[in-house]
């Protein structure tokens, strides 16, 4: 929808809209170049240099947004310090949209009319970037007092025409009859005599003429066939080359009207060519659709026939399609039931391997006989554990009776001596 806008804006301007910004930019290079921003700027700032199409936004020109936008927000920043106006010089990372409103804060400030929305200038390159740079230029060769003058454009020296007027006249243009037809013949260019050379000789040959004036008519005392010989053999000498000026209106006059006619005359003789074959052509229209007509008559019925079958053929596709849904998702259920009889036939064979694997039987026999080993062990531990404890029992009878027994005697000895 923008391309189409901006195409619309193109063409309401005019076609010339699209070159426009090719026009701004290169003036706007020269500004910067006055301004000399390759030391101030890109020496500066490690930059390239820029090309003359460097913020067209253009399909035929390859461009870097990021690049191009952070080239617009320096220069922009050095051009308004330069037209008088502090600015802070905008980093590489810094926020677009802030950038792009302050510098406009500042076009506005120095009476330039901004009437286009603040995203344009985003992309880096484009008419409205070049548009802001070159109002800033300007503003900056007005602070420094430099303004550009009219061109003053060298004024051309034409040749001016020369004509002869002596009595030489008579003789070339005779002269000039008679070589026509020797013309195709005759290419030796040493012979050729231009026309400044004859005027300086004619020149000189009438100044002594003119110092001294005869009083009398004169008179030719040369014979006459002495002289035409004299004319065969300096005719060769007398050729003339006019050097035509290809800047002489009147050449291209010439070539207009010679154009003219060699148009009309072909004009004449393409037009009747044209007229019978405009006529072979409507005969042969009407020919082919008086054929159409009389091929649909004899076709008619085929054609309804044809038109029936269509309208089968569609229902049968129809058809078809329902019949391929069906079947696509029967396909789908009977895939989900054979996942369903995997998984069985999984666990049955699962339960199966388990019931006919002997494994844990002999595992069970060999717990009973480790478990009637450790019994065994344990009654050997609890008759030995009984007999310690009969032991104990017994010995601890035995200190008893002697203990009762010497308590017993000394009360008898005790009663003898009484």
């Amino acid at each position: 929808m923008a391309e189409e806008g901006r195409r619309g804006d193109e063409e309401d301007r005019g076609h010339g809209a699209a070159h426009q910004a090719f026009v701004v930019m290169e003036s706007l290079l020269e500004k910067l170049k006055e301004l000399n921003y390759e030391e101030e700027i890109l020496a500066k700032h490690n930059m390239k240099s820029l090309n003359r199409h460097y913020f067209v936004s253009s399909p035929y020109v390859t461009s870097n947004s990021g690049e191009q936008f952070y080239m617009f927000a320096v220069l922009a920043a050095w051009l308004i310090n330069a037209a008088g106006r502090p600015f802070t010089e905008p980093q590489e990372y810094d926020e677009p949209n802030a950038t792009v409103s302050n510098i406009l804060a500042e076009l506005r400030a120095l009476g330039v009319k901004v009437d286009f929305p603040p995203y344009k200038l985003k992309s880096g390159s484009g008419e409205i970037v070049c548009f802001v740079l070159d109002r800033l230029a300007e503003e900056a060769l007005k602070r420094r007092g430099f303004t550009f003058k009219r061109p003053v454009y060298p004024t051309e020296t034409t040749e001016e025409e020369s004509v002869v007027e002596d009595d030489a006249e008579l003789t070339l243009s005779k002269a000039e009859e008679e070589m026509v037809e020797e013309a195709d013949d005759d290419d030796d260019d040493e012979n050729v005599m231009d026309l400044e050379d004859l005027k300086l000789r004619t020149t000189a040959a009438a100044e002594p003429e003119t110092s001294s004036k005869p009083d009398e008519i004169l008179e030719s005392t040369v014979d006459a066939a002495e002289w035409y010989l004299e004319v065969e053999r300096v005719l060769p000498q007398l050729k003339v080359t006019v050097r035509t000026d290809n800047k002489d209106w009147r050449i291209h006059v010439d070539q207009m009207h010679q154009h003219r006619d060699g148009i009309k005359s072909s004009l004449k003789e393409a037009k009747s060519y044209l007229d019978k074959l405009q006529d072979d052509i409507g005969k042969t229209l009407e020919k082919v659709s008086s054929r159409e007509k009389y091929i649909n008559n004899q076709l008619e019925s085929q054609i309804h026939e044809y038109r029936n079958a269509q309208a089968k053929l569609g229902e049968a596709r129809e058809r078809y399609q329902e019949a391929s849904g069906r079947v696509t998702e029967e396909t789908r259920v009977l895939a989900e039931i054979s996942e369903e009889l995997e998984k069985v036939k999984q666990e049955m064979e699962e339960k199966g391997s388990s019931m006919s694997d002997g494994a844990p039987v002999v595992k069970i026999r060999q717990s009973l006989t480790k478990l009637k080993q450790e019994i065994v062990q344990m009654d050997v531990r609890i008759g030995v554990v009984e007999h310690t404890l009969l032991q104990a029992k017994l010995r601890e009878k035995s200190n008893m009776t002697r203990d009762m027994h010497a308590t017993s005697i000394p009360e008898t000895a005790v009663g003898s001596f009484v």
